[in-house]
């Protein structure tokens, strides 16, 4: 796949590195800049979504063509960036036939000057292949979640987060981001001493060092992460299906909780965070959304014949989290959520179901890890027949052996570290399943944890895992910490293999599959 240049990619939003506060600059003396770059995502058949910022009120204009030349090229005046929006916007290319490399580039026209017109900066996507009557093109993407968190975030040190450069390198179709975008409960210092004695040192802006809460704060969280040199250059070139979990919000959220003791939050209500964090996260992330409607995540993206990808929404539709032992089912997908997924499923004809999930299914994760209560996920650490959240999972995986729907498998984040689990029934208190595999990954740029225990409900054992040393708990990146996961499907066999690979972007292990 040919790749633009990096140095043009990222060369018009260079700037990046001013102070945060330049948007708020308004004199029509200066071009509107890009300072955050462009990215896209919620691909189709026939397009994708185009995403930027201007640092002050502008139009979005796009031209794109199927030549990096630009012959023949069509310009596309978008959306008013606004201060609504935060000065973000968004336009849907679409009409471009399948398997086509689509490069674009994103100007803003200032609304005072018509003449004062951004540098553009560039971007490209190719659209999902076409069924050739041998399956198509080979097919490649990587996931992973968990992006500046536990106190690490963009070390000038260490060029960055050279994770999303070690993707990158991998032209992989697209990048599934399996929530944690950014974490609105961890403020960052700028220095942070590690157990060896080394010296973590952060790039600090001001929404950063502290706790998001407000609307602005959530923004400017986001902001914080497009600071860096390698993530920009990686949205230019790899489309994004992003998910949200919990420190987009704050650790363990649901709807209900309340913060009365956390002495950082000035307004105790975990609503009125969730509010204000969903809206900002509809802002800076590509999704095909429209903001004055109710937010649904959850949808497939078919991308050739050999792959469909079920992006799953683990957040919005939960029940409080409790002890997880109920004996009727408690809502963790929904009802509306698990009948779409259902039949969504059934009707692929893609030959891998790859579902993506923002927490895995087995894995147990504590509500409150200091006194190891309560449930987060879906397993109760209750090693028996389905209860409570257990009894949603139970229903589809049901489901899914008595159609028959088969190369289902399931990419998941969330506990920070990489592992690979094997579902199987002959090993389960609950045996109505066809065995699948689960893949987990992350962090991209956070603490290391784990192992956690597995809850055998649904009989899963690690295949393979790696995870801090002698129990340890936060590890930082300079530890091995980060790491991604990479699938690529052979698209005339639809052979499919599973990497798991470290930050710079080595193989760690590595799984096979042969479609059934």
């Amino acid at each position: 796949m040919k790749k633009l240049n990096r140095r043009a990619l990222i060369g018009a939003s260079a700037a990046i590195a001013l102070p945060t506060r330049i948007f708020a600059q308004t004199s029509t003396a200066m071009r509107p800049q890009l300072l955050q770059g462009v990215q896209t995502g919620d691909f189709s058949a026939d397009g994708a979504t185009i995403w930027s910022r201007s640092d002050r009120p502008a139009r979005m204009i796009i031209d794109y063509a199927t030549s990096e030349s630009f012959t023949k090229s069509v310009r596309i005046e978008g959306p008013l960036a606004t201060e609504a929006t935060d000065f973000t916007s968004r336009l849907r290319i679409a009409n471009i036939l399948p398997g086509s490399t689509v490069f674009y580039r994103v100007s803003y026209r200032d609304l005072d000057d018509d003449k004062a017109m951004s540098a553009p900066t560039l971007g490209r996507f190719t659209t999902p292949p076409i069924d050739d009557g041998r399956g198509g093109r080979d097919v490649s993407f990587t996931w992973s979640a968990d992006t500046v968190g536990q106190g690490f975030g963009i070390n000038p040190d260490t060029g960055g987060m050279v994770i999303y450069e070690a993707m990158r390198k991998l032209a992989p179709d697209f990048f599934v981001h399996s929530g944690d975008t950014i974490y609105g409960d961890n403020p960052l210092r700028p220095e942070v001493k590690l157990a060896d004695g080394r010296i973590w040192r952060n790039t600090v802006t001001e929404p950063k060092s502290k706790v998001a809460e407000t609307l602005d704060e959530f923004r400017g969280t986001h902001r914080y992460n497009f600071l860096d040199d390698n993530l920009r250059a990686f949205n230019a070139e790899v489309p994004m299906l992003a998910q949200w979990d919990d420190h987009d919000v704050i650790d363990n959220w649901y709807w209900e909780k309340e913060l009365s003791g956390d002495a950082r939050y000035k307004d105790k209500s975990v609503r009125v965070l969730a509010t204000n964090a969903r809206r900002a996260f509809r802002e800076y992330m590509p999704l095909d959304d429209n903001l004055a409607a109710p937010m649904k995540l959850y949808r497939s993206f078919p991308y050739g014949p050999r792959l469909e990808v079920f992006r799953l929404d683990m957040r919005s539709y939960r029940n409080p989290n409790g002890a997880n032992r109920e004996t009727t089912p408690t809502h963790f997908l929904g009802e509306a959520q698990v009948t779409w997924l259902k039949q969504a499923l059934k009707a692929s004809k893609a030959t891998w179901k790859i579902v993506a999930a923002s927490m895995p299914l087995g894995l147990v994760v504590y509500d409150d890890w200091r006194t190891k209560t309560g449930s987060e996920a879906i397993a109760n650490a209750d090693d028996g027949q389905p209860l409570g959240r257990e009894l949603e999972i139970a229903g589809l995986l049901a489901f899914i052996k008595r159609e028959n729907i088969r190369n289902v498998a399931w990419i998941t984040g969330d506990v920070h570290y990489a592992a690979t689990h094997y579902y199987d029934p002959n090993n389960a208190a609950f045996q109505d399943f066809a065995p699948f595999y689960e893949f987990v990954a992350g962090p991209l740029c956070a603490g290391g944890f784990g192992p956690n225990a597995l809850d055998g409900t649904f009989g899963p054992r690690v295949v393979f895992q790696k995870t801090p040393p002698q129990g340890r708990v936060n590890t930082s990146p300079l530890e091995g910490s980060c790491n991604f996961g990479h699938i690529k499907i052979d698209g005339r066999s639809g052979f499919m293999t599973v990497t798991h690979r470290d930050a710079a972007g080595a193989v760690l292990y590595a799984t096979d599959l042969t479609p059934s």
